[in-house]
């Protein structure tokens, strides 16, 4: 959720605040930021309590049933903190925004009076006007699920300077938007359209403005990201590696990521760049979902095992070191002891760094919905758990295989306890280091550090500065 800006006291001057609560993918956190950017150009200021928020926003994910359930448990609990404000004689609107809101918007006015704005992931632009209307006590006219023919990119206003350098070295930038495989138990072609990507030029734009605001790391983010094909400005499109190519050029950035790709849309350009390009992390999230051939054609994934693990190998021979990340499901309808096999097996010949796994849970107007849930709750967890062993165990070892290494981190933050840093590896991982007292921590903010990695934490690694990197941050270290 968003950070509190500044303390505000009661006075009847004070600014009127904002709450934003984010559920799923790293769209939705980048989408959360943007409208805290919007909100702040209305005079609103962020607060981390929704007890204390003229305006409560929750920013939905759609994907997994259990992601809507918390959505209703949370409007229950927002209603009561509605009544307990309005008893002191404080408005409170809610709005429900994302991809829940795009897929469920009149039933949610139905099913919570309580709910003032229903706004979906291409519409919240229109935040402003939807705020007004609910003011206005205009209950219908507070819903906004269209997918409008204004690019809301350009509609949007760019983030203030202080607004990016409080965020942090590290950043989401979003270059692409919504899905045209229809993957049959996938909601995103509904709640967030058809792809289209952002102009190069746009993006170009927006990425330096991050890094004069001291971003290091970006983040490009997509629901197919690596369909990328923005126009070029030259009367063609770019594909990603291309893009990588004019974002590499901006001095002051170090690292680039991507995040989340399809495997027919890895070509060889964006395998090479992974190679070529020093600024392309060894970082790749690839989601396969199934290791069966019979579950993958049921799913209409577009690509089989085979395919998957040719790329796998391609990718590994551009950059052997590679951390490879995917996404799983288990128990989809049909799927047999072999099948969820097949799928134990590929996850033991490919080696994930990690992966993200869940049940199978039907969500409506999918394909896959309109059949029979056939696979019993007892054994998608039972698979679930099973996986998600196996891929603990591959997690750990990749990090075991990173002790004794020297590696560059990106220090972003604080860390948990007094005298740590916190930042981030090549691959993502979070890594933690004990800053020597004679160093101020804010001055490794922001910075690449080589760092020793010495021990293994549950979720982390942690390491020690390699010698003469404590001095050389005084002296402005990459």
């Amino acid at each position: 959720m968003t950070k509190l800006d500044t303390d505000l006291s009661g006075s009847p001057d004070a600014p009127r605040r904002a709450h934003i609560k984010s559920y799923g993918c790293q769209m939705n956190v980048h989408d959360a930021e943007r409208m805290a950017d919007l909100l702040a150009g209305e005079g609103y200021v962020m607060t981390e309590e929704a007890e204390n928020a003229d305006l409560v926003i929750l920013n939905t994910c759609h994907i997994r049933e259990k992601a809507a359930e918390k959505v209703y448990s949370e409007l229950g609990r927002l209603r009561v903190t509605k009544e307990q404000r309005a008893a002191d004689g404080r408005t409170t609107l809610i709005a429900v925004a994302g991809c829940v809101a795009q897929a469920e918007g009149g039933e949610i006015m139905k099913r919570q009076p309580n709910v003032d704005i229903v706004v979906g992931p291409q519409s919240y632009h229109r935040l402003p006007g939807l705020i007004a209307r609910a003011e206005a006590r205009d209950r219908r006219g507070a819903i906004d699920t269209e997918f409008p023919e204004e690019d809301k990119f350009t509609a949007l206003p760019k983030p203030e300077a202080k607004r990016l350098m409080a965020r942090g070295p590290s950043a989401f930038l979003t270059v692409q938007e919504g899905c045209d495989k229809f993957c049959s138990f996938c909601v995103v072609p509904f709640t967030r359209g058809a792809e289209t990507s952002r102009p190069v030029a746009a993006i170009v734009e927006e990425a330096r403005a991050m890094v004069e605001a001291g971003v290091r790391d970006i983040m490009l983010l997509g629901q197919n990201v690596n369909a990328y094909h923005g126009d070029d400005g030259k009367g063609g499109t770019a594909d990603l590696a291309r893009l990588f190519d004019r974002l590499s050029a901006i001095d002051g950035l170090a690292r680039l990521r991507y995040a989340t790709s399809h495997p027919r849309d890895m070509n060889a350009a964006l395998i090479a760049a992974h190679r070529d390009n020093p600024k392309v992390m060894p970082y790749l999230h690839l989601p396969v979902q199934s290791g069966s051939d019979r579950v993958l054609k049921a799913m209409n994934r577009r690509h089989t095992r085979d395919f998957y693990l040719r790329i796998i190998d391609e990718v590994r021979a551009a950059r052997p070191d590679i951390a490879l990340t995917s996404d799983f499901i288990t128990g989809f309808p049909g799927e047999t002891d072999a099948d969820f096999e097949d799928t134990m097996d590929l996850v033991r010949q490919v080696g994930f760094a990690s992966a993200y796994s869940f049940k199978y849970s039907p969500r409506p107007g999918t394909k896959s919905a309109e059949g029979e849930d056939s696979v019993p709750e007892s054994v998608k967890s039972d698979r679930l758990l099973a996986l998600q062993a196996l891929i603990v165990a591959q997690q750990t070892a990749f990090n075991a295989a990173c002790l004794g290494r020297r590696m560059p981190v990106l220090f972003e933050k604080a860390g948990r306890f007094p005298g740590q840093a916190s930042g981030k590896s090549p691959y993502l991982q979070a890594v933690n280091v004990e800053i020597p007292a004679e160093n101020a921590i804010s001055d490794f903010i922001g910075r690449i550090v080589d760092v020793d990695i010495s021990e293994l934490a549950s979720n982390s690694l942690r390491g020690k500065l390699a010698e003469g990197q404590s001095s050389a941050v005084g002296g402005k270290a990459a």
